[in-house]
């Protein structure tokens, strides 16, 4: 009856615990070394806000076409600057000073200072003009089995799905490294994919590099589904087993 209640015991504890193949990230990694990385510039979105600056030979000519704050000074504070932008309408356009609406549909931010160029020459307003745009709201949303869950902002044109997760202050050791999920919207379609962070392949995938308003989430692996009844964790197994041992010596004395 004993041996019979140590090895129900073995085994409850061998099925709470994850195995090192279930915790470690990239354990094919040397595959991946050497290998060439492909950045990618993300299209504008609707919601996207831009900042966007024009400069001429002239800085006096280009005053019509840049936007200013309220009290006229350049701010360096992220919301201000965000309130001032250049708010993406839902039907892909924005707003600009004299030009008017330009659309930003399926454009990246360098295309769309190419376009804004094109226009202030071919039309007569500015002579070789300089256009920088920046996506200034870029987000990530990380959800379930991480340190710090959360919506994180970032100003980097690119982060990788390492670097979201370091933001959150990476994965508990309860999280499904095998299963990532991430969704992604683009030109208003929906993207749905699953990420092994196990293995390097990863990292060809074309969600390898995060994109705004990208969303990620890390469900629980098995183990801890297994103990989140009624018996929340090891422990408590522990301890409940421990006295049901107890009990049991008692009785059979």
């Amino acid at each position: 009856m004993k041996r019979r209640i140590l090895s129900l015991l073995v085994l409850v504890v061998l099925s709470a615990c994850a195995s090192k193949k279930d915790i470690l990230y990239m354990q094919d990694a040397i595959q991946q070394d050497n290998s060439k990385v492909n950045y990618e510039s993300a299209n504008i979105q609707p919601n996207d806000i831009l900042k966007i600056t024009v400069e001429s030979t002239m800085p006096e000519a280009a005053i019509p076409y840049n936007k200013s704050t309220a009290t006229g000074v350049q701010s360096q504070n992220l919301q201000v600057l965000q309130l001032d932008g250049y708010l993406v309408s839902t039907e892909n356009t924005i707003k600009f000073p004299v030009l008017g609406d330009i659309s930003t549909a399926n454009k990246t931010t360098k295309e769309l200072e190419t376009e804004i160029k094109n226009q202030l020459t071919s039309g007569g307003h500015l002579t070789n003009p300089t256009v920088n745009i920046r996506l200034i709201n870029a987000k990530v949303t990380i959800l379930g089995e991480v340190n710090k869950p959360g919506t994180y902002s970032f100003t980097e044109q690119n982060i990788t799905i390492l670097q979201a997760l370091g933001y959150a202050g990476d994965l508990t050791i309860n999280g499904k490294r095998e299963d990532i999920l991430i969704t992604r919207e683009v030109d208003g379609v929906r993207k749905i994919s699953h990420i092994d962070l196990t293995s390097a392949s990863f990292m060809d995938s074309e969600f390898y590099f995060i994109k705004p308003n990208d969303n990620i989430i890390v469900n629980p692996n098995d183990t801890k589904v297994k103990t989140a009844g009624f018996v929340g964790n090891v422990g408590t197994i522990l301890t409940i087993a421990s006295l049901a041992l107890s009990v049991t010596i008692l009785l059979t004395r």
